[in-house]
């Protein structure tokens, strides 16, 4: 097994060859960090993870689309799912209200995003998309659609908070770390790493993943039927639960064909590995924010 780095043959398979990204990574080798960093993790992990990855990463089959999805799951959905997660599956108001007043400043970066996007990208097909994801999610059609934003808002008015006490809350710590990241993104990167790390996170509520390997879904789709859950809260997630399946699918098929196109594989991986590091923070911020309402 030959490593993609500088070509050493490792006899001993996958557990051979994380050995040796492992030990060149201890003595930070750079060429060897950097890989792993765009295309298997920016973490430090052991050997045995590190070995299972990179067989993953070389059966992935050459679809991107694949391997984004597996990254995801693992990180987020798998076996140990985000503490976030576990917390929505039984949601409690505090767990809402940490939603409430820490998404709403990630919708905000994620029109500007999007946005980012259309102003850097030529194609038109990529165009179109963005401006759909954006009238979902921020802009909305009329009081009959509103937008994910304003469903987010309302959602915070039924737990109890005013509106204006929503919108002038100021993100924690992690939440403006993680959007330091999407806003650097945003303003630095090609448009297609700005596309791929923004709409990789739309796989969180895609419910097709449990077909693919999830051990978990975002949420309990029992939650709909609830007669403790105020509608407001449904009508949210229903948005998202609808929605991401069709966005983050079409995202993705337009990342790996613009991927193969451009020939930016590596660039792309990194990207979206650095996004996914990003939203774990940002989802632990919404956690840190719902214990100010434990209890309340």
């Amino acid at each position: 097994m030959k490593c993609a780095v500088c070509g050493h043959v490792r006899a001993g398979g996958y557990q051979e060859l994380a050995r040796h990204f492992y030990d060149l990574a201890e003595e930070s080798d750079p060429s060897h960090v950097m890989w792993l960093n765009r295309n298997i993790t920016r973490r430090k992990i052991d050997v045995e993870a590190l070995a299972e990855r990179l067989r993953k990463y070389d059966e992935g089959g050459g679809s991107l689309a694949t391997w984004i999805k597996q990254t995801f799951i693992e990180r987020f959905l798998g076996e140990k799912p985000h503490p976030f997660v576990l917390a929505l599956q039984n949601p409690s108001r505090a767990v809402l209200l940490g939603y409430v007043l820490e998404h709403q400043h990630f919708l905000r970066q994620w029109v500007r995003s999007c946005a980012s996007v259309i102003a850097k990208t030529d194609k038109v097909d990529v165009t179109l998309y963005e401006i759909d994801n954006i009238a979902t999610e921020f802009g909305g059609q009329g009081r009959r659609n509103p937008s994910h934003y304003e469903l987010l808002i309302r959602m915070g008015e039924a737990l109890g908070l005013e509106r204006g006490a929503i919108l002038s809350e100021a993100a924690l710590p992690k939440t403006r770390e993680a959007i330091s990241t999407w806003r650097r993104m945003a303003k630095e990167a090609h448009w297609l790493e700005i596309m791929a790390a923004m709409h990789s996170l739309e796989l969180i509520a895609n419910r097709r993943l449990r077909d693919e390997g999830a051990a978990i879904g975002y949420f309990d789709p029992r939650i709909f039927s609830r007669d403790d859950i105020p509608q407001a809260v449904k009508d949210f997630l229903r948005e998202g639960y609808e929605a991401d399946v069709r966005h983050s699918e079409e995202a993705l098929a337009l990342v790996e064909k613009y991927t193969e196109e451009l020939g930016m594989e590596e660039q792309v991986r990194s990207a979206v590995l650095e996004s996914m590091d990003a939203f774990d923070t940002y989802l632990q911020s919404r956690l840190e924010r719902s214990r100010e309402y434990e209890g309340a």
